[in-house]
């Protein structure tokens, strides 16, 4: 699960440089995917931090379910960006929607993309940020999951 940590650590870093140095803003949703893969950086470092099998299987099971979360919002910021809507409000930043709205407020305009969510500024081999976003979290789960049956099948093998 280390080589988890250090994966969602190297994105973070590099979406960093894309925000700092290449001089793009995040969107609601990217920071929402932000907030996933540290979270995954998490659950990673505690499930190689222990040597209990209890506790790695389930914060691999929490990355698995951090991963589909966040999946599931690159797949709709990608949705977003395919078929954009016809009126796109540039509306406030995250940090001015978490000071304006309660909690279950939030959560449904973050997830309906607001701001910029449409908009691509970058891309590789042709696809944005929000697709290789996808890609890695169900990259992420799928690891995870395979690590699950590694630590399940090391430990019933000591037992046998």
């Amino acid at each position: 699960m280390a080589y988890i940590a250090l994966g969602c650590i190297a994105m973070l870093c590099f979406g960093f440089y894309l925000q700092h140095v290449g001089g793009l803003e995040p969107c609601p949703m990217c920071i929402v995917q932000r907030y996933a893969m540290i979270l995954i950086v998490i659950w990673a470092i505690i499930a190689s931090a222990t040597g209990i099998k209890g506790v790695q299987i389930s914060a691999a099971w929490l990355v698995v379910i951090t991963a589909l979360g966040g999946a599931f919002v690159a797949a709709r910021q990608s949705w977003l960006q395919w078929y954009p809507p016809e009126i796109v409000s540039c509306g406030r930043d995250v940090y001015g929607m978490i000071e304006m709205f309660p909690l279950q407020k939030l959560v449904p305009m973050i997830l309906k993309g607001s701001g910029d969510c449409t908009k691509i500024d970058w891309t590789f081999l042709g696809g944005s940020i929000a697709n290789w976003s996808f890609l890695c979290f169900c990259g992420l789960a799928l690891i995870a999951i395979l690590s699950i049956f590694r630590i399940k099948s090391a430990s019933s093998q000591k037992i046998a």
